[in-house]
């Protein structure tokens, strides 16, 4: 047991604890209000861990049989899990035989700190990785558990309370942008995703909007590429 990396993963996922307390909190009680059994919300995330996927899967859990609908749903929603996972093959497959659970609990919030960790001097990155996906994963299953024991508990009005996703992703954005100086590939995403949401609408903007941010990202390499080279001279 890695007790210097765990040590080292914990600050890192703090923010993260607080988001997902009451975004699991609100998973719990929308699965209660739906009418599953309070150990349901849990083993979902156990199982499961997807997140916004977990969500809109509600309606799904109770509609008529679709597997191809709950497909196609489950990769429109979750495909930018594709990049991420790009971005980090060569990191987790230096983790070694923890690369499989690595994979696994690839999350929005996961993927946010192991991009940028810089783990201290003498602390294992791979070992960082999997404590940093094992604390979020098990912050996540217990605010599941918690939520579905207070709706449980309360009975109380549960509309727009799916809005927290949406408010824990803006959160994660503003983050990315103040840590970062470049913005154009921030820039990239929004404008492709505004373009796609106006052309296809609500219910189909995400696939092209993501093929359209595969473009734009392949033509801004070439000016990003130089110009973080030109940070790395000035700096010399």
């Amino acid at each position: 047991m890695k007790i210097r990396e765990l040590k080292a993963a914990f600050p890192y996922t703090v923010p993260v604890l607080t988001g997902y307390l009451f975004l699991g909190m609100a998973y719990g009680i929308l699965m209660h209000s739906a009418g599953y059994p309070l150990w349901y919300a849990p083993m979902m995330s156990l199982l499961v861990y997807a997140g916004s996927m977990q969500y809109a899967a509600v309606p799904l859990l109770g509609a008529p049989f679709d597997p191809l609908g709950a497909l196609m749903l489950t990769l429109m929603v979750n495909a930018r899990h594709l990049f991420y996972g790009v971005s980090m093959l060569k990191p987790y497959r230096a983790a070694g035989r923890k690369w499989p659970y690595l994979v696994f609990a690839m999350s929005d919030e996961t993927f946010s700190i192991n991009v940028s960790a810089q783990p201290p001097e003498g602390v294992d990155r791979g070992w960082l990785f999997f404590w940093v996906s094992l604390l979020d994963q098990s912050y996540w299953v217990a605010a599941c558990a918690f939520g579905g024991a207070v709706g449980e508990a309360l009975t109380f009005d549960t509309r727009g309370i799916e809005f927290v996703m949406t408010a824990l992703f803006v959160t994660v954005f503003a983050g990315q942008w103040q840590a970062e100086r470049e913005h154009r590939p921030a820039l990239a995403g929004l404008g492709a995703s505004l373009a796609c949401l106006a052309l296809f609408g609500a219910d189909a903007f995400i696939l092209p909007a993501m093929l359209l941010i595969i473009g734009l990202l392949l033509a801004l390499r070439g000016p990003l590429t130089r110009a973080e080279q030109g940070k790395g001279e000035g700096r010399v």
